[in-house]
């Protein structure tokens, strides 16, 4: 019912709109008995933009409304108040909206994918009929002049200017309305790989937990098991309690695990390209880069072409070398991310003007623990960031390393992954 409500509700607009518009026109021909308002413009818009509606009842309700505005601007215009003679005016300008509409509803419900040229061509030759019906209506109530060929030409001419003037309009908004969606869509999925590479360092590191708990459990059995043999009952009790609790953290993690699991197949269930990554990786890093004031260029160069189900964990790792190149530029400065193939393996660099790694740490800067960022207070970060991209490119099969940057500066961290692995 309240559907049924704002149908009426989009149509009666529809027609005020028309009505209102049909009052801004121009007379083309000699006389003032035929003329051309912006009113048709306005109704047909508003047919390609709300095709749900009933196009019959729509042009019934804008023909009345038409013959109601003109009908009352004649009575002004002329100073007679005769509702007979403007009635037979105008009427004909009314059913002029009843044909138009007939007519746009065989077209529009029949090419909703047509092209727009040639919907243009459809609607001209709409247009030019109820033009032709509402100058026949005219001839039959008022007996007007008869129309001469060259005036024909000059209607047709103003029936495609007319609809190609609306199609073209009509397109613009529309590629605009596309422009915002995928303007959305992107955002979107910008929001999903975030919450997708977050989820997935975090199952990462929670299934490594859980393997360590398993090991963990069973020593402690074993523990029990000593000590029971060796009748160390106090102590033999206290070991196998200890088994059972880290038993239950583990039944929990795996609880946990679950549901991430699920949650993050959820939010991602799509391939990627090599390129599409790369895009993503230095859009999130530059928007990283100007919230901490600095000028940061960062340059993709692409020599493979790969489309990967796993573009999550390679997301993770370009992602945190690419925030830490960021941050290990001063106020200004380049990064450079490229990806090609050489042999069996995909090569993914990150190259950065920063300051750059001594050497010397090139060997332990994959260890946990191992830093160069500290805070205001002077507390060092976990470490742990580049730990986390080893295991990753680890459990891929592949390998990581660092060397030093164009001419001595910065740093450039080279990650080979096999190209099976990510197909």
């Amino acid at each position: 019912m309240n559907q049924f409500k704002n149908g009426r509700l989009q149509i009666a607009v529809i027609a005020l709109a028309a009505g209102i518009g049909s009052e801004i026109k121009i007379y083309p021909f000699t006389g003032d008995s035929f003329r051309i308002g912006l009113g048709v413009s306005v109704f047909l818009l508003f047919l390609l933009f709300m095709r749900q509606l009933n196009y019959w009842w729509t042009g019934i309700a804008t023909g009345l409304v038409s013959i109601l505005f003109q009908g009352v601007e004649w009575m002004i215009r002329t100073g007679s108040w005769s509702v007979t003679d403007a009635l037979q005016h105008n009427i004909p300008a009314g059913i002029y909206y009843v044909v138009y509409a007939y007519g746009m509803m065989h077209i529009l419900r029949r090419t909703e994918k047509v092209h727009p040229l040639l919907l243009g061509g459809f609607i001209t030759i709409v247009d030019f009929v109820s033009n032709e019906a509402e100058l026949l209506l005219r001839g039959l109530f008022i007996g007007a002049e008869a129309f001469y060929l060259e005036e024909w030409f000059n209607l047709l001419a103003i029936a495609f200017v007319r609809s190609y003037f609306v199609i073209g309009l009509y397109s613009s908004i529309s590629f605009s309305q596309i422009r915002a969606l995928h303007a959305e869509q992107e955002k979107r999925m910008e929001q999903m790989l975030h919450i997708g590479s977050g989820l997935y360092g975090e199952t990462f590191y929670l299934k490594k937990s859980m393997e360590e708990i398993e090991q963990i459990t069973a020593s402690s059995f074993q523990l029990y098991r000593g000590l029971k043999e060796a009748d160390e009952v106090g102590f033999s009790r206290q070991a196998l309690g200890i088994a059972q609790q880290i038993h239950e953290v583990k039944k929990d993690s795996q609880r946990i695990l679950a549901g991430l699991t699920k949650l993050y197949d959820s939010e991602i269930a799509v391939d990627m390209s090599i390129q599409e990554l790369l895009s993503h990786v230095a859009k999130a890093n530059q928007k990283y880069g100007e919230m901490l004031g600095k000028t940061i260029d960062i340059h993709q160069q692409l020599n493979v072409r790969l489309v990967t189900p796993y573009y999550v964990p390679l997301l993770t790792v370009l992602n945190n070398l690419t925030a830490n190149a960021v941050e290990a530029i001063g106020r200004s400065g380049s990064v450079t991310i490229h990806a090609y193939e050489s042999g069996k393996m995909i090569v993914f660099s990150v190259v950065d003007t920063g300051q750059g790694i001594p050497e010397a740490d090139w060997d332990i800067i994959f260890e946990p623990g191992y830093t160069t960022k500290f805070d205001e207070a002077g507390m060092a970060a976990t470490g742990i960031g580049l730990s986390h991209v080893r295991d990753i490119i680890l459990s891929f099969g592949g390998r990581i390393h660092v060397e030093g940057g164009q001419g001595g500066m910065g740093s450039n961290f080279i990650l080979q992954v096999p190209k099976d692995a990510l197909v």
